[in-house]
């Protein structure tokens, strides 16, 4: 008898463990229906990471993203879109990489493509994205009173976020302001040896030029190009920074370069950026003329969006006087929106007459203007 009480007990247990096996393997299978999606995520524009969520097939309380395809690396744009997230509950998720890899990804992706924004800082760029057919028209009342019609694209394909100036930076101790005038000028005979200014590889370079072409045709920016190339204290060598640098170095008196850089080292951690930021000048030029270039950063709405809504929020967000405030004083950029404060080292550098904006020209002349600076001898 007991031998039957035994089995019967190890029966008993054995049927136990098996519904509780079954009724987790039912609790498990099917319950989300969807992938996670993370905030504030960064891969490699080529890389296999997911930025999935938003519209894309979830149930009525799906979770709420927009995807941003983003060649802007600055760390004051993390914290705006966790700002963002904490003020709408929408997940921002963020894929870097280099404008044209971005372009040609979200082409390559095509109506699968989980991109909802494309930012990036140039507006020749811009204005290819919008060629390239990648973008739509933002329709948004609140942006059009925030940022005027020169920051933005004629159809609204592309809304300027901020700008930056191409200034030229020079010694204190060795150039008197009233000495300087244009760009044109700095291939005269009096600057030779004494310019610097990085490669022509790079895209701050290229955008000035092709404005160059737009504005005093080919051939004048040939000899100006040639000019400069005669007139450079080395051969190109590092980013805009470095070109300050080597003014206090002495190895140049004055250097092209973006007013935002000279913003970062006044701020610098490094106590040598510091003092350079203490030895140079900002001159804006071509005060007299057709103006000093600038270049913009700019958001725009990829055609197949599958969050369009929250990425128009985004946007308006990112237009609005507090976030233009805080991108301006940590980023030492020109807001685009007028009632944003702008921090005191660009309020001491006063208003400045700007190069009217012809962003697409930006875009139409960049390899033109590639062509005549290799053409020119510059590295």
């Amino acid at each position: 008898m007991g031998g039957s009480i035994k089995k019967a007990g190890f029966l008993l247990l054995t049927l136990l463990l098996a519904l509780s096996v079954l009724a987790g393997c039912g609790a498990g299978s099917g319950s989300d229906g969807g992938s996670q999606s993370q905030s504030g995520i960064s891969a490699a524009a080529g890389g296999g990471q997911s930025a999935t969520g938003g519209d894309s097939g979830g149930s009525a309380g799906k979770e709420q993203v927009v995807n941003v395809y983003s060649a802007r690396h600055y760390d004051v744009d993390a914290k705006l879109y966790e700002q963002f997230e904490q003020e709408t509950g929408i997940k921002v998720n963020v894929i870097e990489g280099s404008a044209n890899e971005l372009i040609e990804r979200i082409k390559r992706e095509g109506e699968s493509t989980e991109a909802d924004l494309f930012i990036t800082v140039d507006g020749g760029i811009l204005s290819t994205a919008k060629k390239e057919g990648i973008l739509q028209p933002v329709e948004s009342a609140v942006i059009d009173s925030r940022v005027p019609e020169r920051y933005r694209d004629p159809d609204n394909h592309w809304i300027g976020l901020l700008t930056r100036a191409r200034i030229i930076a020079y010694s204190k101790d060795r150039v008197r302001p009233e000495e300087l005038s244009t760009y044109e000028d700095l291939a005269s005979e009096k600057w030779k040896g004494k310019v610097l200014v990085r490669s022509s590889t790079h895209l701050y370079n290229q955008s000035l030029v092709a404005s160059l072409i737009a504005i005093e045709g080919e051939q004048k920016v040939e000899e100006w190009a040639k000019g400069i190339v005669a007139n450079m204290a080395r051969d190109p060598e590092g980013g805009d920074r470095d070109q300050a640098k080597a003014v206090v170095a002495g190895i140049g008196d004055v250097a092209i370069m973006n007013s935002y850089y000279v913003g970062h080292l006044s701020r610098s951690a490094d106590p040598e950026e510091r003092k350079v930021f203490e030895q140079i000048g900002v001159f804006f030029p071509n005060q007299q003329t057709t103006g000093t270039h600038i270049n913009i950063s700019g958001a725009g709405l990829v055609k197949h969006s599958k969050n369009k809504e929250n990425a128009v929020k985004l946007i308006e967000f990112l237009t609005g006087k507090e976030a233009q405030t805080l991108l301006s004083a940590e980023n030492f950029e020109f807001p685009v929106n007028s009632e944003a404060e702008l921090p005191e080292l660009l309020k001491s550098w006063g208003e400045f007459k700007a190069q009217e904006a012809n962003w697409a020209a930006l875009g139409e002349y960049n390899q033109l203007a590639v062509q005549i600076m290799n053409k020119a001898g510059w590295k």
